[in-house]
């Protein structure tokens, strides 16, 4: 079982790691597109945004207090679904549905973040191949 939870938390960060390097190598881009979104566009915000996902995704990977990992990826992906794909907003039905796309799956990797959350902080040391044991006691 430890080696399928070390294969599920590399396959579960990829997407966060390589957005936080987007947020790193194409900050300028990516505040053009927040502050089209309406989301504050400064490039610090950007670069804030991507040491959030960084730092959350290197402690999953890792294993080092995975659970408090998971938490800041939920920190980072509820705000951005709400903030920069509402697609409630969108008059035009294609922008609509993709945006709607984005959002869910977005919401879903938040409420993924938080079952794990919840599960790595329950299971305190026994799911093993982490550096570290969990940083809250859920119990």
């Amino acid at each position: 079982m430890d080696v399928l939870v070390l294969v599920g938390r590399i396959l579960f960060v990829a997407l966060f790691l390589a957005s936080a390097l987007s947020h790193f190598t194409q900050t300028r881009t990516m505040a053009e597109y927040a502050a089209s979104k309406g989301a504050p566009s400064s490039a610090a915000v950007i670069r804030g945004t991507g040491l959030l996902l960084l730092i959350g995704s290197l402690s999953v990977l890792l294993g080092i207090w995975a659970d408090l990992g998971f938490l800041l990826l939920a920190v980072f992906l509820i705000p951005a679904a709400l903030l920069m794909h509402a697609f409630w907003k969108e008059s035009d039905a294609q922008s609509r549905q993709l945006e709607m796309i984005q959002f869910l799956k977005d919401m879903a990797l938040a409420g993924a973040s938080l079952m794990l959350l919840a599960l790595i902080s329950h299971a305190g040391g026994d799911l093993g191949l982490t550096i570290t044991g969990p940083a809250f006691d859920i119990g």
